[in-house]
């Protein structure tokens, strides 16, 4: 529940204006027994107060002794539509509306309980300003609100081309906050308002001579702040040259190729060649070794005296023989 904090310090009020989007109702209570004797004091305040959209927001009118009123009427005036009063008069216990159409903005209780008035969920619409007037016998008092919807806007980062960046905040209000992480070649800012209130801001900034290869886009807003962040394309100029020397590579790689293929085959010729040589060899010598071979066998007394021997052996073989079949 949300109320602003019931003080006669018109300027506390406006500092603590952001931070009230979130305070509680109940110090619409705790201010109510504070300020018994300070009504007269209180008997003109005006506030303005920003509301998140979609919240629960409580207005509170001046703290006067229920026992000293008279009537209480809620004046309410919202942008494009006729002007909406909720009022009670005590001494007949009876409300009455005039012009108010939007069952959002109700009454917190019975007004003879509380006279506070409650909006939710919070629209875009319920922009405007509100007033509580309370009659006493001793003087009229009011507080009024002049409230302002915030509406978070939707951060959206693109590459557009040629490493150009946009970054938008869409329908937000107010106008949201857009910087840049890196700097870069940034283009003037462009706002498009909305008939609802709501701002688009767009910034497009283009980082082709940077070395730069992510950049973020930072949103401040009243009602909280965003980052995204996008990978840019490699510098075009990077692009060229790598084309450029792409043939020069490709024609190294083929020529390394071909070196190689002959030296293989030229280490293979030279193991064939070599292998080949040393069979010659060893058949010639062969060759060569034979008739050396026989004639050393014939000329050799010892290879004479063997041969001989054997001879011998066969001859008294054959003579056993014989006289065996005799």
């Amino acid at each position: 529940m949300l109320c602003p904090w019931r003080t006669a310090n018109l300027g506390l009020l406006l500092i603590l204006a952001v931070f009230l989007v979130a305070a509680s109702n109940s110090l619409c209570t705790d201010e109510k027994q504070i300020t018994q004797n300070h009504s007269k004091v209180l008997a003109e305040v005006n506030i303005s107060w920003p509301v998140q959209m979609a919240r629960n927001a409580v207005l509170c009118c001046p703290p006067i002794e229920f026992r000293n009123l008279v009537v209480i009427t809620w004046e309410i005036i919202l942008r494009g539509q006729p002007s909406c009063t909720k009022s009670y008069r005590k001494e007949t216990n009876e409300t009455k509306e005039t012009n108010c159409t939007d069952e959002r903005i109700t009454w917190v209780s019975t007004p003879d309980q509380n006279s506070d008035l409650q909006i939710y969920p919070v629209a875009i619409t319920h922009d405007g300003y509100y007033r509580c007037l309370m009659a006493t016998p001793d003087g009229n008092f009011h507080r009024g609100y002049h409230l302002q919807v915030l509406v978070t806007p939707e951060v959206t980062l693109f590459e557009s081309r040629n490493r150009t960046a946009v970054c938008k905040a869409v329908a937000g209000k107010p106008a949201a906050q857009i910087s840049w992480i890196p700097v870069g070649d940034c283009a003037p800012t462009e706002q498009e308002y909305w008939g609802n209130g709501t701002v688009t801001v767009k910034s497009t900034c283009h980082w082709e001579g940077h070395n730069v290869s992510t950049v973020t886009c930072h949103v401040s807003h009243l009602t909280g702040n965003k980052s995204l962040y996008i990978e840019l394309l490699p510098v075009p100029g990077a692009k060229k040259s790598a084309k450029l020397y792409m043939p020069y590579v490709i024609l190294t790689i083929i020529i390394l190729t071909i070196v190689g293929f002959i030296w293989l085959l030229k280490i293979s010729g030279c193991r064939k060649y070599n292998l080949n040589k040393t069979e010659s060899t060893s058949v010639v010598e062969e060759d060569e070794m034979q008739p050396y071979a026989s004639y050393t066998e014939k000329n050799n007394p010892l290879y004479d005296t063997t041969n001989k021997v054997k001879a011998s052996q066969a001859l008294q073989s054959e003579v056993g023989t014989d006289l065996h079949t005799l």
